[in-house]
């Protein structure tokens, strides 16, 4: 299992690096919009997820309309490649970048209702059906759809463009980094249980160990990796790391807790076991899903960045 585990590992790690690659390259040359490598991956992790969370669902007595949830999945992350394109062909975006995306939720809803209308035979389990159905688009497909979003805080130039890629990736640097930290730390000297019931096996010092080295990832990110993007230096001390750190590195391990509760509440383990020593997908990106908006709201209202 630890050799599986391991060489799962270094195929994600050696993956993300190509795609990152050319998910940087392509759109910095002008051969394609910001998004182009980036959009088609996500749209495979979102579905993937929305797909878990359908059989979570599902294996805890509920019922969920799954083509609700996978079609609304794929409105609403698409969506996120229109001002992407439309900032390529330099046209004026008429929705702005939230725009699109909220329309297909609300597409979504609308869906939802019309399924329901037609399918409708007797009383009871509508509202319990449509209402986990939509959870499912906005839990998995709308907090998701913030990655993709933050790989497009900058179109007007090659400048904004890098670090556009700086705060993507940034995410799950801080985000991985702090899992790692809040694991080690807690396993060597954990000793108080931060949620017994829920979650066991974390710690508060296994939190406090992952804060510190999530904040290490944020340093790492703005003071190193943006500049090798970039090209421009934020200086020894980047503005604005350290809430980035605590911030970011905070809302992953509620979203970690939060996975856990989805899952507490039906009686799994994993959300999926086809990768073993992993999970499935849900549990690889819970804390990247709650992390993520916070990372997006940083970055756009300047707290960190150039």
């Amino acid at each position: 299992m630890l050799r599986w585990r391991l060489s799962l590992g270094l195929v994600f790690i050696a993956s993300i690096v190509v795609l990152s690659a050319l998910e940087f390259w392509l759109p910095a040359y002008g051969y394609a919009p910001a998004g182009i490598i980036l959009l088609p991956f996500s749209l495979l992790v979102a579905l993937a997820g929305a797909d878990e969370f359908a059989g979570l669902v599902a294996q805890g007595g509920h019922s969920v309309r799954r083509v609700l949830v996978l079609g609304g999945t794929l409105a609403v992350v698409g969506a996120q490649f229109v001002p992407a394109w439309l900032a390529w062909q330099g046209r004026v975006d008429p929705l702005g970048t939230w725009g699109w995306p909220a329309m297909a939720f609300a597409a979504t809803v609308l869906a939802g209702f019309g399924i329901e209308i037609r399918n409708y035979e007797k009383p009871g389990g509508v509202i319990a059906r449509l209402g986990l159905s939509v959870f499912g688009v906005a839990y998995v497909a709308l907090l998701w759809s913030f990655v993709i979003a933050l790989r497009g805080t900058g179109h007007a130039s090659a400048r904004d463009a890098a670090w556009g890629m700086t705060a993507m990736l940034s995410l799950p640097i801080v985000v991985k980094l702090g899992d790692i930290g809040a694991y080690t730390v807690g396993r060597l000297i954990g000793r108080h249980k931060m949620a017994p019931v829920l979650s066991p096996g974390k710690t508060l010092e296994g939190a406090a160990g992952g804060l510190l080295l999530a904040c290490a990832g944020s340093y790492v990110s703005l003071a190193v990796l943006g500049r090798l993007l970039s090209g421009e230096s934020l200086g020894w001390w980047p503005r604005g790391w350290l809430i980035y750190g605590i911030a970011v590195g905070a809302a992953g391990m509620i979203g970690d807790l939060a996975e856990s509760l989805l899952k507490r509440d039906v009686g799994a383990k994993d959300s999926s076991r086809w990768m073993p020593g992993f999970g499935g997908v849900l549990d690889l990106i819970d804390s990247v899903l709650f992390a993520a908006p916070v990372a997006w709201l940083l970055w756009k209202l300047g707290v960190v960045g150039p």
